[in-house]
């Protein structure tokens, strides 16, 4: 743009100001113009407003926070793909940890589809496009409004069900699975439309689109910050609750609580003494204390944020209204030129600092790093390990794994494999006949082989298993006239009975984390993240 173009332009204005009259009203957001009265003129800061208030390096620190957006994008990434493909003993997913992390990839992608597509953030000299001229600005605060939105329901729904468990001993299951996928999903989907409608979306703070001032309050922060506020309040009483359940049980002394002492019915959880409710409390707790501290870090993120905006948004308004705050500022760059640099400190009493806004941006930039640290195991890890393994054909070491334990069990109980422990050698069965195993054929002591014979059975002088004719004894004399005994049959599935089996003792293992009894006999009751895994 030439010289006298530019003089043109400002119609009068001093520079490095442009005169509102030169400019159309049709295009852009043209609310978001920050302009001034001079006289009769109406002079406007330059587009965008942020290169004219925060020194050269604010583009640099919000791409370096867009960046961290793209690290927590890949966090989240692997555990959405370990919660769809792993099988829920590696990865123990729940319903609300896969839509709390939903939330956060939506957030993300407002940051960094600007990344990606490098936006023009201005209509014209004065004007920032706003959403119905750049669809990169509607796609990226689209995006983060409705992450925000999302992230909020997620994070309450979390703490509430958490302060059910603890705080009224209710089972959260499906009826509650339900009621927080309407929940989480409708109340954004309905925020987001009305925020669209009534406010908008522009250029206004940096390369992603913001909600615009107009209704603003009304229509998401106000409402944003209620769901926040409750959060904030369910859980410090659920926090109020454990202390007190831990004051109580200190003195505690009666001797029922000395053992175990966990009630086994949900109707015997009003009989709890301090001590058992205490160790009710704290083991609820130590299932869910990945979701707890998630919960406070997502909430102080976006209270944080909220707060920030929301007084960023009030201090360019004030400066509309009242435009007297400015004139300092406003003077110091006409009478420096156009040099920004000579009046960034007049700028700073005007607008947030530049440390705290990249420490907002990098703070929701990492909330998916969080949630890998938190809602993340190692287990993980080793499931791609063994599914990449199995993909590729490689074998890995096996222990015994006897083949009784199979569902089909076998009609024949003498029946007794074992499989190899020879990972090259997984078709090869050992049988307590196998010369490979056999003692004698090591050199070590000889063992009766129950196996491959039947015992002869031997009964005992006193054993009254199988009949006997009955002793000469002195009561033969007075037994003449009865009858001989009846002669019995011998038990049923005598023969051939292997008497190692008569103490065969079965062990079944269950997972803990998908089997875990509550401590009032209701399963899944002592963590909320054992209920009907949702995928």
């Amino acid at each position: 743009m030439s010289n006298d173009t530019i003089t043109t332009l400002r119609g009068g204005c001093f520079a490095p100001f442009f005169n509102e009259a030169m400019f159309p009203i049709d295009g852009g957001h043209v609310e978001g113009r920050l302009c001034s009265p001079l006289g009769t003129l109406s002079c406007c800061v330059p587009c965008p407003m942020t290169d004219w208030v925060y020194p050269d390096n604010f583009n640099s620190a919000t791409a370096a926070a867009n960046w961290v957006n793209v690290v927590g994008m890949v966090c989240c990434g692997f555990l959405l793909l370990s919660w769809l493909v792993l099988p829920v003993e590696k990865t123990h997913r729940h319903y609300l940890s896969i839509s709390l992390t939903f939330a956060v990839v939506l957030m993300n992608l407002g940051f960094i589809i600007p990344l990606a597509a490098k936006p023009e953030q201005c209509f014209n000299e004065i004007t920032p496009h706003g959403m119905d001229t750049s669809s990169v600005c509607a796609a990226s605060g689209s995006f983060l409004l409705a992450g925000g939105w999302a992230g909020i329901m997620w994070i309450f729904l979390r703490a509430l069900s958490l302060h059910l468990q603890i705080c009224w001993q209710l089972v959260v299951g499906r009826s509650y699975m339900w009621f927080s996928q309407v929940l989480g999903w409708g109340i954004p989907i309905i925020g987001l439309i009305l925020l669209l409608l009534f406010s908008g979306v522009s250029f206004r703070f940096g390369a992603t689109c913001h909600i615009n001032h107009e209704n603003s309050l009304a229509d998401f922060w106000i409402p944003l910050l209620v769901f926040a506020g409750l959060t904030v309040i369910i859980q410090f009483a659920t926090f109020g609750y454990c202390i007190k359940v831990y004051l109580a049980s200190l003195s505690d002394n009666s001797a029922s609580t000395e053992g175990s002492g966990m009630p086994s019915y949900t109707n015997s959880i009003r009989t709890m003494t301090p001590r058992q409710a205490y160790r009710r409390v704290r083991r609820v707790i130590q299932l869910q204390w990945r979701g707890i501290v998630i919960v406070l870090v997502i909430i102080a993120d976006v209270i944080f944020f909220a707060i920030i905006f929301v007084f960023l948004d009030t201090t360019v308004q004030s400066i509309k209204t009242d435009p007297q705050k400015a004139l300092a500022w406003a003077a110091c760059l006409v009478g420096a030129r156009g040099d920004k640099n000579k009046c960034l400190d007049l700028a700073n009493k005007l607008v947030v600092n530049l440390p705290t806004v990249t420490a907002v941006l990098v703070l929701l930039a990492m909330n998916g790093i969080w949630l890998l640290l938190l809602l993340g195991r190692w287990s993980m890890f080793t499931g791609w390990v063994e599914l990449f393994s199995s993909l590729l054909g490689i074998q890995t070491k096996k222990e015994f794994v006897s083949v009784d334990a199979r569902i089909e069990l076998k009609q024949d109980p003498r029946s007794y494999e074992m499989l190899s422990r020879d990972a090259g050698k997984t078709d090869h069965v050992l049988t307590p006949l196998s010369t490979t195993m056999s003692p004698t054929a090591q050199g070590g002591r000889h063992t009766p082989d129950y196996f491959g014979t039947t015992a002869r059975y031997q009964p005992h002088q006193r054993s009254f298993s199988s009949p006997r004719p009955p002793q000469q004894t002195h009561w033969d004399t007075y037994q003449h006239d009865y009858p001989p005994p009846m002669p019995t049959s011998r038990p049923m599935g005598y023969e051939g009975m292997n008497p190692l089996a008569m103490n065969r003792i079965e062990k079944e293992e269950e997972d803990e984390y998908t089997t875990q009894r509550s401590p009032y006999g209701q399963p899944g009751a002592a963590d909320y993240s054992r209920d009907h895994v949702f995928i």
